[in-house]
């Protein structure tokens, strides 16, 4: 584990920027890279610089957060400081708790239930004529209980790359994808007709097309598109049926699915040459690109004859805290200092997510970039409530289970069973 640190000047601020030791966030926020500024230790928590405004991140966006925040700061004549923290959530959580925290924090959408659940952000002051202009979905996604928490600025969902010299189609169903991998395959070209990550504890983000196409769902929605923890679909019909489909793709069926691959190896696979097609999102895409091999990308379609495949989509956003020293710059940094289209303009150029304000998105020429647009358009927001985080491990382990050869059934039911039982614990 390391410590990053950066030295930034902000107007007339200048601030050390020190992450705390970590072992990552469950969230996807956190990196365990050094973005050069030494490797030495420590265990002290994270807590806010001096500057009138204080805002977290993390390290990977760290230089975009603050080139929007040095514009901000110079409009307003504030002094404001960009940190890069790592588990950024929980350190957040602590040190909000405990008044030393930031007056923003960024962060993704599924944060938003357990933020909210310990009162730790105020909603945006926005009208829904301010956020007209931002996809439907992103807005979706950074609404709570009817209120908007966070303002969305990139949003991402996985997508199908393939190796067109093997699959060099656009599928109408994930059946004919597997059958050009299959062909490959069998031609010797290749060892993976699809290179889907599972690893020994399974993974559910990945599988969640997979599981969607074939008739399971995680839980149902309200009527105004909310997510509704006491519908849970893990154990119901739907979802037994889709992990049939699941086992018959796995070790001991047609061996699609496989344990051996995993998010370590998964991309590597691909640009290796090794795999027809890979299941992925735009942070393969630098790597892929790298590889000397030819390649499309497209959304993932559902099996022939059976429901669409429908990804998690996932939404990157600002939020304010509730315990920050300054809530009024924090909102008036977030309702105007990000909600235009040249800051927004400057995260797509800096931080490299697909933007979630469409103004930013129309002047977009790249084709890639484009595609993982729509996927994240016809994706379904990631729930953001606190039950969510009862699904994850048990629902990992069943699919585990279910491709390597247990009763799909059984392995799928307790797995409803179990995480039924934690939420109506928690």
């Amino acid at each position: 584990m390391r410590r990053i640190s950066r030295t930034l000047a902000i107007t007339a601020s200048v601030a050390i920027f020190a992450a705390a030791c970590s072992s990552g966030d469950s969230g996807g926020d956190a990196t365990d890279g050094d973005t050069g500024g030494g490797d030495a230790t420590t265990e002290a928590p994270p807590v806010r610089g001096d500057e009138e405004l204080v805002i977290w991140t993390d390290a990977v966006k760290l230089d975009a957060i603050q080139a929007v925040a040095a514009k901000f700061a110079t409009d307003n004549d504030i002094t404001v400081g960009v940190q890069a923290v790592t588990d950024t959530r929980t350190a957040f959580l602590t040190a909000n708790a405990a008044g030393n925290g930031p007056d923003v924090v960024v962060g993704a959408h599924d944060w938003i239930g357990q933020l909210v659940q310990n009162g730790a952000i105020d909603p945006l002051q926005l009208s829904p004529s301010d956020i007209a202009g931002y996809a439907a979905t992103a807005v979706q996604a950074t609404t709570y209980e009817g209120q908007l928490y966070g303002l969305p600025y990139g949003v991402e969902a996985i997508a199908l790359y393939c190796n067109t010299d093997y699959a060099p189609d656009t599928y109408a169903s994930l059946d004919d994808v597997i059958a050009a991998g299959q062909a490959a395959v069998d031609a010797g070209s290749v060892e993976v007709q699809l290179s889907q990550p599972v690893g020994n504890d399974g993974d559910p983000y990945h599988m969640e097309p997979i599981y969607t196409s074939a008739g399971g769902y995680l839980f149902g929605q309200n009527a105004d598109g909310t997510y509704n923890a006491d519908d849970l679909g893990v154990g119901k019909p739907g979802s037994i049926e889709a992990a049939k489909k699941i086992g018959s793709l796995g070790e001991s069926g047609s061996n699609v699915l496989r344990r051996s691959v995993s998010g370590d190896n998964s991309i590597a696979l691909f640009t290796e040459g090794n795999a027809a097609c890979l299941i992925s999102g735009p942070w393969a895409l630098a790597d892929v690109r790298k590889a000397d091999i030819p390649y499309s990308v497209q959304p993932i379609p559902g099996f022939a004859g059976m429901n669409p495949a429908v990804p998690f989509m996932g939404a990157q956003a600002f939020y304010v805290a509730s315990n920050g020293q300054n809530k009024s710059f924090a909102q008036e940094f977030v309702t105007k200092g990000v909600n235009n289209v040249e800051a927004m303009t400057t995260l797509y150029e800096q931080a490299n997510l697909v933007p979630a304000l469409l103004a930013v998105r129309d002047g977009i020429t790249d084709e890639d970039t484009l595609k993982f647009a729509a996927a994240a358009d016809g994706g379904a927001p990631m729930p953001a409530i606190p039950a969510m985080a009862e699904v994850w491990t048990p629902l990992g382990q069943a699919y585990s289970a279910i491709v390597g050869g247990s009763d799909p059934e059984t392995s799928i039911t307790q797995a409803g069973d179990t995480i039924a039982a934690a939420i109506a614990a928690s």
